[in-house]
Parts: structure tokens; sequence; C-alpha cells
């Protein structure tokens, strides 16, 4: 290849090197110019991001604040609230405090208002008339509140309500001395202003010393209480004086006055407070009497005998007097005589008071009318009765029959005895008149131990 030739084929080279470093360049400055364009999307959409993020959160923060500033006002709304509900409620609670405390301003400035007007009449500098018509009006508020407060404490109050009431007159003489000089054809006004100073000082003393002390109820309750006691000692002077012994010789407020004479009762009487042996003794000999009074039925007509268990329905007063003595048990009207009795004579198999076993009577001689010769011969006894040395002899066993019975819930009957250990009916009912009065004995005998016991 000649040289003209290599050299434009060099020349070609370097055009071809030129175009592509020119496309490359061109390539450069295009990718530049997207990278740049990329970069600025990317920066364009941050700041918009960022702008969208800064928005959100000042509208966050302005509802925050909102809210905060709500909250504020709904709890200033709330302790007005508040503060209002408890002046209502309290005004609802003292309605009296309230008007009395109204109507004491209402009397106070203008009796102060009057008392500087008088001394300034006098020729005394207005601060100082304010001063000393304030000095007197406070005097006896001040004497008032010390009043009140040695009252609560329960020290003695009198000599402030006097001094209060002194002061108060003192300064209601100043409103009157002023008002009646200075209208003398108007008494009346200065009687008012007088009593300017008067009235707040009444009304406070009528608020916390007239509505204490008792009641009506209290009162009567005081009354008869101290009639009691009165009482007491009349009908009891000798438990009232060991009553007074205990108080003396116990320290003091150690035992009330009721404990004191309770203890005094039972030392004397040995009885709780109301009972004694004697009551105990009179109470268990009314109630044998009247269980033997009804033992007589068998002995007089069947309609006296109707006539005197009816009288208790006619007792003008079944109810409180029939509840007893509570260690005796009560003594019960006339529907329990129709079911078993569970009293204390019932123990002794004859009922309460004998009734029941004094029917069975009635209808043991009727039946024995029937019966007759029968009996007689089943027995085996001849028509004579045995002797009273034999029914003693059979007494310790018929009384184990008589406790049989009232185990079973029966009555002590001469047919029952008749029939368990086979004797004549007469007999039996001869022996079942020593059974009950050989329990009864023993009935009493109890009692007087247990009130002995108490």
């Amino acid at each position: 290849m000649s040289y003209r030739e290599e050299r434009r084929a060099d020349q070609a080279a370097e055009r071809a090197q030129d175009r592509e470093d020119m496309r490359l360049k061109l390539e450069a400055q295009l990718k530049a110019k997207e990278i740049a364009a990329e970069q600025k999307r990317a920066d364009d959409e941050a700041k918009r991001e960022q702008a969208r993020k800064d928005a959100e959160a000042k509208r966050r923060q302005e509802l925050a604040d909102k809210r905060a500033r709500q909250q504020e006002k709904d709890r200033k709304r709330a302790a007005r609230r508040a503060k209002f509900a408890k002046l209502t409620g309290w005004l609802n609670a003292n309605p009296v405090t309230a008007f009395v405390g109204f109507v004491m301003v209402c009397s106070i400035v203008p009796a102060v208002i009057s008392q500087v007007g008088a001394l300034s009449d006098a020729k005394v500098n207005v601060l100082l008339a304010a001063l000393l018509s304030a000095m007197l009006e406070g005097t006896a508020w001040a004497l008032t509140f010390m009043g009140k407060a040695a009252e609560d404490a329960g020290r003695p109050a009198g000599k402030y309500r006097v001094a209060t009431w002194c002061t108060a007159f003192l300064a209601a003489g100043v409103n009157y001395w002023h008002w009646a000089a200075t209208l003398p054809n108007d008494q009346w006004v200065a009687v008012v202003f007088a009593c300017s100073s008067l009235i707040a000082i009444y009304l406070w003393d009528m608020k916390t010393h007239g509505s204490h002390g008792k009641t009506k109820e209290e009162r009567r309750q005081e009354k008869a209480r101290r009639q009691h006691l009165k009482d007491r000692r009349k009908h009891h002077k000798d438990i009232a004086d060991e009553a007074d012994r205990l108080l003396s010789a116990l320290p003091f407020e150690a035992v009330t006055e009721e404990d004191a004479f309770a203890t005094a009762w039972r030392i004397k009487k040995g009885a709780e407070p109301g009972l004694s042996a004697e009551v105990y003794a009179d109470a268990t000999n009314a109630r044998v009497a009247l269980g033997a009074a009804f033992e007589l039925g068998e002995h007089v007509r069947p309609e006296l005998v109707r006539a005197g268990m009816l009288a208790s329905l006619y007792n003008p007063l079944p109810h409180r007097l029939s509840e007893g003595i509570p260690t005796l048990g009560p003594t019960l009207p006339i529907p329990a005589l129709q079911r078993p009795s569970e009293g204390a004579t019932a123990l002794a198999g004859i009922g309460m008071y004998g009734s029941q076993s004094a029917s069975e009577k009635a209808r043991e001689k009727g039946s024995e009318k029937a019966s007759g010769n029968a009996d007689d011969d089943a027995s085996g006894n001849g028509r004579r009765g045995r002797s009273d040395e034999e029914l003693e002899a059979l007494l310790p066993e018929a009384l184990k029959v008589a406790a049989e019975l009232v185990a079973e819930g029966n009555q002590i009957s001469a047919a029952a005895l008749s029939k368990r250990l086979g004797i004549r009916r007469d007999d039996a009912r001869r022996l079942r008149d020593r059974v009950v009065a050989e329990r009864k004995l023993r009935l009493i005998d109890s009692d007087a131990d247990t009130a002995v016991g108490a």
C-alpha cells in the first residue's frame, strides 16, 4: 500500500474515531441529562412527600391543640358546674344558715354606717369613726364566735353570751341616740337602727342555741325513766341501797346503774331481776292448786267441769298475762287443752291442769257402770277392794307403769293401771290417785330445787 493510501486510511480511521467519540460524548451527555432529570424528579417527589408529611403533621398538631383546648374548656366548665353544684347543694342543705347570713349582712352594714354617721356628727374624724364602729360591732361578733368555740369544746360559754349582748346593746344605744337626736319627730327610725345592731346577734344566738335541747319524745322518755327509778327505790329500797354500795365500791363508771341493780338483785334474791324464791313458790303453788281443782272434776257434775274449763275464754287479759314466767313455762289457752300437753304438769302425767285426766275419769265412771262385775271377774279379785297397805305395796310398780304411760304420750288413767297391773277398776282408781299425788310432789320438789339453783 502506498503512502497516500495509508494516509487516507489513517484519516478515515481518525474521522471514524472522532465520530465514535462524538457519539459516545452525545450518549454520555444524554445519559447525564436523563440522570439529572431523574434526580430532579426524585427530588421533587421527595419534596412533595415531605410537604405532605409536614402538612399531615401540622394538621394532626392542630387537631391535638384543638382537642386540648376543648378538653381544657370542658374541664373548666366541669369545675364551674361542680362549684355551682357544691354551692347549691350547700344552700339546699343549709337554707337556715344561708338566710341567717344574708339577714346578718343586711343588719350589720346599716348599723356600722349609722355608727360612723353618729361619730362624724360628734366631730370625730371619719377614719377614726369607721374604726371605732368596726371595733364595736367586731367586738360583739368576736365574743359570739369565742362563745361558740367554748361551747363546742365543752367549756362554759355563759360569760361570752352575756358580754356579747352587753356590746350589742351598747351599739344599739349609740344608733338610737344618734337617730333620736337627728329625727326627733320620727322615733321609729331610731328604733329601727337600734334593732339593726341587735337582730344579727339575736338570729345567730337562736341558730346556735335555739335548735338545741331535747325533743318532746326524749323529754317524755326522761320523765318515764325518772319515775321508773323513783318507783324502783320505793318498792325495792334494800336492793337499791345495795346497788348504791356496789357503785361506790367499784371504779367510777365501771358498771352502769342498771347492771349494778341487776347484780344487787341477784345477790339479795338469788334469781334474775323481777324473780325470787317467793315468786317461784307462789307460781308453782298456784299451778298445782289449779291442777288439783281440775282433778276434783270427777267428783262434781260434768257441766261444772266444762264451765270451769271454758272460763279462760273470757279472760280479760288472755295474752300478755297468760305468757307466764319464762322459767315455769306459759299457761296455755283453751285450744292447747285439745292436744297433748307439753308443760310441767304434763311431766306428771296429769295433763294441763288435769283437764284431760278429769274427762278421762268421767269416761271411766260411765264405762264402769257398763262393765261392773265383768271387770271384777276378769281381774280375779273378789268384790272387796284391796286394803291401803296392799295398794301402798303396789305403788312402786304403779309409778313405773305411770312413767311408761307418760313416755307413750298417754294419760295416767284407772283403766290403763287396771289393765297393766291386773287389778280391779275401783282399786286402780284409788291407786291412780296416789300415783298422781306422788308425781305432783316430785314435780314441786324439782321446781323448788331449780329455783334454789337459779
